[in-house]
């Protein structure tokens, strides 16, 4: 179970550095919005009936909104994915509570997400991660 354990805190935090960095990419994405938009409309790509140019101001809002909500869980997919590397009880639970949520998100979340609730639910890896198992040893050894 040990390399399960390690594996899950592993692609736990890949997987949520590779969101931050999507988020990152929105941002900028946000902040060039209107000149990408200007551009379009110069180079008539875009042609003005197609869509008003009133609605391209709110999607810098929409893309830093959805920043932020990867933002909101990607750090501590990352912080669990470290406390589950540490064995700490507390990542098992944050790497939990996230994988519930990457479930949602098809397909790689959803993989990540099954294989990590498998991983950390097992009772070998709630002993481990309780200390129950070193407690075990400790005594019969």
């Amino acid at each position: 179970m040990e390399k399960h354990i390690t594996v899950v805190g592993t692609l736990n935090i890949v997987y949520s550095a590779v969101n931050l960095l999507g988020a990152v990419v929105l941002v900028a994405l946000a902040a060039g919005a209107k000149h990408i938009v200007e551009v379009l409309y110069h180079r008539h790509v875009i042609h003005p009936h197609d869509i008003p140019y009133e609605l391209w101001d709110i999607i810098p809002a929409i893309l830093i909104l959805i920043a932020i909500l990867i933002v909101i869980f990607s750090i501590p997919g990352i912080l669990g994915g470290i406390g589950v590397l540490r064995r700490k009880e507390w990542g098992r639970i944050v790497v939990l509570v996230i994988s519930f949520f990457n479930l949602l998100n098809i397909p790689l979340g959803t993989i990540l997400g099954a294989y990590s609730i498998w991983a950390m639910m097992t009772s070998e890896t709630v002993r481990l991660f309780r200390g129950e198992e070193a407690l075990g040893k400790a005594e019969g050894g």
